[in-house]
């Protein structure tokens, strides 16, 4: 922890020219510098031709940022946050997933198309190739997004300044949403690992994580938290346009907690796009926590599809209804209706700490890639700001479900093919300052 004096002096000579009364009723503004770096070693099986990796991000994102804190008087204080991730195995601020820009086969395969998109795509013949080398493009175009911070910015975690007021907190920048912030409270792992639950349903993203352009209402009364959050999409042409807004109400105490959120945003066109409510509760008793959670993904009207009609527009030269057939099986196949289930067990003795979990993606679309992970994973503490991991995680993929294992830092990706099962044992290092 860095607090910088040249910068609370500066601000304390600032507020003594504006009023030397009121600078003698707060305190000096501090500025702590702090992160995480949290790296390790994978073996991953069930991707094409298996993987060993040395990673960064097993049990938290490895990362370093600066929080602002500055008492204004009378119940008011100011505060920012800046965060950068940081990737320990190259130095890069982003990554790719484990499995590259491979998509699912139901994206990219025609056959596997049709039945995920109740489509009727031809699949042999002169019309099947032709369609098939464009579904392959689109794919392809898909894949190229899996990643985390792929445009590399330089606080991709964390960018927002407040205002703490006598009736209230008010925020502003990229921020998390109510509802991931619920989900990580109440998956006993908290988002780390492979085991969390969130794991299981990132192709696609069944969570918005973060979002631009935030601005956020925040109460925190004794056991009870609540906020409010919007975010606008900021896009001239569309009033709607990747709009945002979710809320969210948490009570906790040492030995109980239950909370509930609700996160809503719309697609690139204005349309209501996806949706999540998240209900999750937690018990603990002496050494030991169980937590319980559900969550509904529910996505009637996919982003990043619009324009897909005209990126294989070539194909009305075989067909003219072709182009818009190829965009409605991609948006039919992009389309979520899913529950997740997530139940955890935490038991703590001393240095020692083991976290067990079973989690279930009911998928309800007509793919049904169901996928259920559980397994294990042990921590010991070496002091208190570091400590070393292992893990063994499986995870069970149904029909056209291809979910491969990833970390809190990285995407697993995709298994190399549907209905591929897959198995993470990891090992990892983590020093927090």
């Amino acid at each position: 922890m860095l607090n910088c004096s040249m910068i609370r002096l500066a601000a304390a000579a600032l507020c003594a020219g504006l009023s030397g009364v009121a600078l003698a009723q707060v305190q000096a503004p501090t500025v702590t510098l702090y992160g995480t770096a949290d790296g390790g070693f994978t073996r991953t099986t069930g991707l094409a031709g298996g993987k060993n990796a040395v990673v960064s991000g097993i049990m938290d994102g490895s990362r370093f940022g600066l929080k602002g804190d500055e008492s204004l008087g009378g119940g008011y204080r100011a505060l920012f946050t800046l965060e950068n991730r940081i990737e320990l195995d190259t130095g890069a601020m982003g990554n790719r997933a484990q499995s590259g820009t491979q998509t699912p086969d139901r994206f990219s395969q025609v056959a596997l198309l049709n039945q995920a998109g109740s489509s009727a795509l031809p699949t042999s013949g002169v019309a099947g190739q032709f369609v098939q080398s464009a579904v392959t493009s689109v794919a392809a175009a898909v894949g190229s997004t899996i990643g985390v911070n792929l445009d590399n910015r330089s606080f991709d975690r964390q960018a927002w300044v407040g205002l703490v007021t006598p009736v209230g907190g008010f925020m502003l920048g990229r921020q998390y949403t109510p509802a991931y912030e619920t989900g990580a409270t109440f998956d006993i792992l908290g988002t780390s690992s492979a085991l969390s639950a969130a794991q299981v349903a990132t192709l696609p993203a069944g969570f918005d994580i973060r979002v631009d352009n935030a601005l956020q209402y925040r109460v925190v009364q004794g056991g009870f938290t609540g906020s409010l959050m919007v975010a606008p999409g900021e896009v001239s042409t569309n009033a709607k346009a990747r709009d945002f807004a979710g809320a969210m109400l948490r009570y906790q105490n040492e030995s109980f907690g239950v909370g509930l959120a609700y996160n809503e945003r719309h697609n690139d066109v204005g349309q209501k796009s996806l949706r999540n409510v998240v209900l999750g509760a937690s018990k603990s008793i002496g050494a030991t926590t169980l937590n319980a959670m559900m969550v509904t993904i529910r996505d009637d009207n996919p982003s990043g599809v619009s324009t897909i009609a005209t990126q294989t527009a070539a194909l009305s030269a075989v067909n003219a209804a072709l182009p818009a057939a190829v965009q409605s099986a991609f948006t039919n196949a992009l389309k979520q209706d899913a529950r997740l289930y997530h139940l955890g067990y935490k038991l703590s003795k001393g240095a020692h700490t083991v976290y067990t979990a079973y989690n279930v993606y009911d998928d309800r679309r007509p793919a049904n890639a169901d996928v259920r992970s559980y397994g294990a994973v042990y921590l010991y503490a070496l002091s208190k700001r570091t400590d070393i991991s292992g893990q063994v995680v499986r995870f069970v993929n149904g029909d056209l479900a291809q979910a491969a294992p990833g970390q809190i830092g990285y995407l697993g990706g995709v298994t190399r093919s549907a209905g591929t099962d897959s198995t993470v044992i990891a090992a990892g290092i983590r020093h927090r300052f």
